[in-house]
């Protein structure tokens, strides 16, 4: 019952954390539906042993009848093998069903994730990602997968109490009033256990988000001296969810004990009345050999019970919070009916600045201020909603992909990931490796990829720790030239290198983007030197353009912004 979770997740009922579970359960019924057939039958099979060795003495041996203790050993030996089946059957059942629920939940919190795209950061917190992929999809895992068990328990009390209300009406009563009030005192720990356990995963969240945060910042919070203010208040939160955990423990051992002692008591009220029955001469010497087998039994299917309602509710606090990410609306959405773009490159117009893009021109943007420049770029890379056209047909009217595919915003708050240096710099794989090293060569990282062992094939570790500001810088510019889109959108692509390799990579940039749009946000005198055309900003508006030279003689307030870059 091969069952493969990758493909299409399906559409995730997000309306409750229940509603969550019962839709992973849904995805595969037959598979689900088998486990819990399973389950109940291996319970029951296990369940009529004891009746089954009952009849077995009182038939067999009380009565010296050979056949009858033949057929009825038959019978037991039947059922061992029914137990044993459908007990391994069972088990490869859960495992399938912890996986595809887990892995389900992978998928769609991926596809949730990535639906957000840029909006992300800003809307969870990076913890709370990090738990959800780490913890949360066990506990999602390990509830479905206890229904099989927790469904065959409860049809094995049921038999049980059938059996003993046949046998001894006093007996029966016991278990069938006595189980509701087990389960019943189990939840007093459930309640608290679940609170508390929400409380611990959110600060768990936050916790591990403000870890990323000192990392990511350690050499800037060195250098300003920040670092044993960070430290200690990360110490003092550390505590907190220390204590928090203690606190959770405490209640989660409270509950592993009731799932030993409770069952226990339990157990014993049933023999003490069992022998007492015998004694008076109420039952068979055989009912009472299955009474005391049901006494061993019973403790099975009782901590099954409680560890279903457990693993429940631990399912249903993770399932929250997965809800809670998918319930999450993206910044931007896909038009109800998107209108599609004529081919070929076409002018790009932000009506709020009057920046217009003529098609295939070099063309930089200088801004008074660089926060205009970023909030422009985002506008025309529809990172924000604005009233922007290409070939005359609003952005907001297209579908995204489209958007994505023919126009890209390259700003340095991209990262590097882990994995050969050339699937970094190609991660589509549809270059080929002279169009990367000419992209090298264009960004000036020729001797970043020289000084690594393996050149292009060498691992790039996580965000490209090994790599200094500017090779990073570099090589994210030779990224963006290997995907060579119809419009290209750089932010500040040189701010991290110095003045000589400025220079290269001003000179190459233009012939390595001949023929396609390119809009360089920038206020580098040597880049706005080597653009077509340039345009300045001023409180986000378009107040001048011309050439580098012409705004220069011209415009007091560019040779402001352009001087302040070269006193810098």
């Amino acid at each position: 019952m091969p069952v493969s979770p990758a493909g299409d997740p399906g559409t995730p009922d997000d309306r409750s954390a229940t509603r969550y579970l019962v839709w992973l359960a849904g995805r595969h019924p037959v598979l689900f539906g088998a486990g819990i057939g399973l389950g109940v039958v291996w319970m029951l099979a296990q369940a009529l042993m004891p009746a089954t060795v009952g009849r077995a003495i009182d038939a067999g041996l009380g009565q010296r009848d050979p056949d009858a203790l033949l057929h009825w050993g038959a019978a037991l030996l039947g059922l061992g093998v029914l137990q044993a089946v459908t007990g391994m059957l069972r088990h490869r059942c859960a495992v399938q069903n912890w996986l595809a629920a887990a892995y389900r939940t992978v998928q769609v919190t991926v596809e949730a994730t990535n639906r957000l795209g840029a909006a992300l950061p800003r809307r969870v917190a990076a913890g709370e990602v990090v738990s959800i992929g780490t913890a949360d999809i066990g506990q999602i895992g390990h509830a479905v997968d206890i229904t099989a068990r927790g469904t065959g328990s409860v049809a094995a009390v049921v038999a049980v109490a059938v059996i003993l209300l046949t046998a001894s009406v006093p007996l029966g009563l016991v278990v069938v009033l006595g189980v509701p009030l087990l389960m019943g005192l189990v939840g007093l720990l459930i309640r608290p256990l679940h609170r508390q356990q929400q409380a611990y995963r959110d600060a768990e969240g936050r916790l591990t988000a403000r870890a990323a945060d000192i990392v990511s910042g350690l050499r800037v919070l060195r250098g300003v001296g920040g670092e044993p203010v960070l430290s200690a208040r990360y110490r003092e939160e550390s505590q907190a969810l220390r204590a928090g955990g203690l606190r959770v423990a405490r209640v989660e051992s409270l509950l592993q004990a009731a799932q030993i002692l409770l069952p226990g008591v339990f157990l014993v009220l049933v023999t003490w009345l069992g022998a007492r029955f015998a004694l008076r001469g109420e039952i068979s010497a055989g009912q009472l050999v299955a009474f005391y087998g049901y006494t061993a039994f019973l403790v099975s299917p009782l901590r099954n019970l409680t560890e279903a309602a457990d693993k429940l509710t631990r399912g249903h606090v993770a399932a929250r919070r997965v809800v809670r990410l998918l319930r999450l609306a993206p910044e931007l959405v896909d038009p109800a009916r998107p209108v599609p773009l004529p081919d070929g490159p076409g002018e790009l117009v932000d009506v709020r600045s009057g920046l217009v893009l003529r098609p295939g021109r070099f063309t930089a943007l200088a801004a008074t201020a660089p926060e205009d420049a970023t909030e422009i770029a985002d506008r025309l890379g529809r990172y924000v909603e604005g009233d922007v056209t290409l070939h005359g047909v609003p952005l907001r009217e297209v579908a995204l992909a489209t958007v994505r595919e023919r126009i890209l915003v390259a700003d340095n708050d991209a990262h590097l990931f882990t994995g050969p240096l050339l699937a970094e710099l190609d991660p589509h794989g549809t270059s080929d490796r002279a169009a990367v090293e000419a992209a090298l060569v264009a960004a000036s990282a020729t001797d970043i990829v020289a000084a690594l062992p393996a050149g292009l094939d060498s691992p790039v570790a996580e965000r490209g720790r090994e790599f200094s500001g500017g090779q990073r810088q570099r090589l994210l510019l030779a990224r963006a030239l290997v995907a060579d889109p119809e419009t290209l959108i750089l932010v500040e692509p040189t701010s991290a290198v110095d003045a000589h390799t400025e220079a290269r990579i001003a000179d190459r940039l233009g012939a390595a983007r001949r023929g396609r749009t390119t809009l360089v946000c920038t206020t580098s005198p040597l880049m706005l030197g080597r653009a077509e055309h340039v345009v300045f900003v001023e409180d986000g508006k378009v107040v001048a353009t011309g050439r580098h030279d012409e705004l220069l003689a011209t415009e007091p307030r560019y040779v402001a912004t352009v001087s302040r870059e070269e006193d810098a």
